[in-house]
């Protein structure tokens, strides 16, 4: 029988823009070994079309996803929680099997000022900051994989 991935839960606000950028990448680096999922607790209804087009920058495509409320997730086990906003960390609730919970806080892109091109350098900021943290997640997973498999 084959092992069921850990679930990991990107959460945010409005599931529109950091959650998004935070599952794709996390999606691209550990996909083979997570089942990494995002959701909001005020889910906007859309995936923001600038996030999309600054993961197409770097070759994920998440023009597929859709803004999903947490509830979706209640009574799925749920081994990671992890919120990329304040207003998500504090309306987080537990989810069965919950093991670990992590907060890793980014600006919103979403309600940056200025130009498109001004808009466009925030997503991007703010994408940039999500895979450096979330590509050192992955690989922590990695290496703690490889030690269970060894051990």
């Amino acid at each position: 029988m084959r092992e069921m991935k850990p679930t990991v839960l990107i959460l945010c606000t409005g599931n529109s823009c950091r959650s998004h950028l935070a599952e794709g990448i996390l999606r691209g680096a550990a996909g083979d070994l997570l089942d990494v999922q995002s959701a909001g607790s005020k889910p906007a209804g859309y995936v923001h079309p600038l996030a999309i087009e600054v993961m197409k920058e770097i070759g994920i495509d998440i023009s597929a996803h859709r803004s999903k409320h947490l509830d979706e997730f209640r009574q799925r086990p749920v081994e990671t929680v992890i919120t990329v906003c304040g207003n998500a960390d504090q309306a987080c609730p537990m989810f069965p099997g919950q093991v670990n919970r992590h907060h890793w806080g980014f600006d919103d892109p979403a309600h940056a000022p200025g130009t498109d091109e001004e808009k466009l350098a925030v997503f991007r900021r703010v994408r940039d900051e999500i895979r450096r943290v979330f590509e050192a997640y992955a690989a922590g997973r990695r290496d703690q994989a490889k030690i269970n498999t060894s051990s």
